[in-house]
């Protein structure tokens, strides 16, 4: 996988401005913070991330894929202030689940997401070596 960084372009925290790589795509449809039952965890938008994030390895796992192999993520957001105040936590989940991959990423807010209660679901693309 090749980070790509214009020349005189300063390093993007917690994501990447693109990245190159070849070999096989996974691609994980939106999750949302819900438990194997359909449940959603909490009213906590770190929570709901965390189990997003969860939900996303453990579908990564079905195709031998892990957080190294995640090249982009969507997200999509209900309340921009619950995001930026749940910030410190969303970096060490981050940090906990993901480690140092950034992937590429845009997060966009919206007026609200299909499952009640949710208020992030985040798509994910990943690439495997060949």
């Amino acid at each position: 996988m090749q980070v790509l960084l214009p020349p005189g372009w300063p390093r993007p925290k917690g994501y990447s401005n693109g990245i190159a790589t070849s070999g096989r795509q996974v691609y994980v449809a939106g999750q949302i913070g819900w438990d194997e039952h359909g449940s959603v965890v909490s009213d906590d938008f770190a929570a709901q991330f965390e189990k997003v994030l969860e939900n996303t390895l453990a579908v990564l796992a079905e195709a031998g894929a892990g957080p190294e192999h995640i090249v982009r993520m969507t997200g999509y957001i209900t309340s921009r202030d619950e995001y930026i105040a749940a910030e410190a936590k969303l970096g060490g989940i981050w940090k906990r689940l993901i480690g140092r991959n950034y992937p590429t990423m845009a997060f966009v807010i919206v007026a609200g997401l299909i499952e009640p209660g949710a208020k992030i679901e985040i798509e994910t693309t990943a690439v495997i070596p060949a």
